[in-house]
């Protein structure tokens, strides 16, 4: 994407709402011209409290059999339930970001989740009274290679170093570790990626950190589909993807803060569930056979330090 040209008079907010605009228009782009197949439907939506946003979203497509790409930026006081849980105080607020959950049809190509958003706090959003940036990405493959993980995490310790003073790979790799992790499977959702939130100190670095995150997107994943979207699959290979989305649904349901967050601020509930697949299966006390691709899998849903293990490495 070429560079929004800067306007350091312009509110901090408006600024990052421009840029995660346009960053919808070029991954939406990108995904439609590698499905080859289907388009985007755009879905612009008002909230009654002030703001809106722009659902985009791409169904049976040739690659990817559900994908959303969301902006949003809406605005007003915020509800007392949610002022507790962020640990501030009822006032006014305005927050913009993008969201997108890609669900790709073939069991070999991983999902993948990204967001970058921007909060602030106060009626005047020249000088707000708090304001944060928050972000990450995070891949969730059926079918886990390593070259997979180390191309997805070297992207981001690539972006997070061209930021010193304002992003550490390596904390945001262990922010990510814990955040998408289900305490009651004791796994992880995928294979992780980098996660930060409540980024403050320098307003005009982290802005600059989180753009350039969001710029690194496309590299970070459209070489993992271009690798693995003509491997042949079959039934047992669908099976165990619709089996591993169910775990999808349970952290987006049960443990989300974003979820949680459109929710409490009564944001658009089509818009806030987008990122749910649209399979998915569930057997009880489901286990794979040993020996199998799917038993070999379960190896990979645990934190490592994935830029540091070679081939030999897997499975030990």
């Amino acid at each position: 994407m070429e560079p929004l040209p800067l306007d350091t008079d312009e509110p901090m907010a408006h600024r990052m709402q421009r840029f995660v605009e346009a960053l919808q228009a070029e991954i939406c782009g990108a995904l439609e011209e590698t499905d080859g197949q289907a388009r985007f439907r755009s879905d612009r939506w008002e909230r009654a409290g002030g703001g809106g946003g722009d659902s985009r979203v791409m169904e049976e497509g040739a690659v990817f059999e559900k994908a959303g790409v969301n902006t949003s930026a809406v605005h007003g006081v915020l509800p007392a339930r949610m002022a507790g849980l962020l640990g501030v105080e009822a006032a006014p607020f305005f927050a913009t970001g993008i969201s997108l959950v890609l669900h790709p049809r073939s069991p070999f190509v991983p999902t993948v989740h990204t967001n970058f958003r921007y909060f602030a706090l106060g009626e005047n959003l020249r000088q707000p009274v708090d304001q944060w940036f928050g972000g990450g990405a995070d891949l969730t493959p059926y079918y886990p290679t390593l070259a997979d993980a180390q191309h997805f995490q070297r992207t981001w310790r690539d972006v997070c170093a061209r930021h010193p003073g304002v992003a550490d790979y390596a904390a945001f790799k262990r922010a990510c570790d814990d955040y998408f992790y289900l305490p009651h499977r004791g796994e992880t959702r995928g294979v992780g990626g980098f996660f930060y939130d409540y980024l403050r100190g320098d307003p005009e670095a982290a802005f600059h950190f989180t753009r350039d995150a969001g710029n690194a997107f496309l590299e970070s994943y459209l070489p993992l589909v271009a690798c693995h979207k003509d491997q042949p699959y079959g039934e047992q290979e669908r099976h165990y993807q619709e089996i591993r989305r169910g775990r999808y649904v349970e952290f987006n349901l049960l443990f989300d803060r974003g979820t949680k967050f459109g929710i409490e601020t009564e944001g658009r509930t089509e818009s806030i569930l987008m990122s749910l697949p649209p399979r998915v299966r569930w057997h009880y006390d489901w286990h794979p056979e040993p020996g199998t691709p799917e038993a070999a899998a379960a190896w990979f849903f645990y934190p490592r330090d994935w830029l540091s293990l070679s081939e030999s490495d897997v499975g030990n």
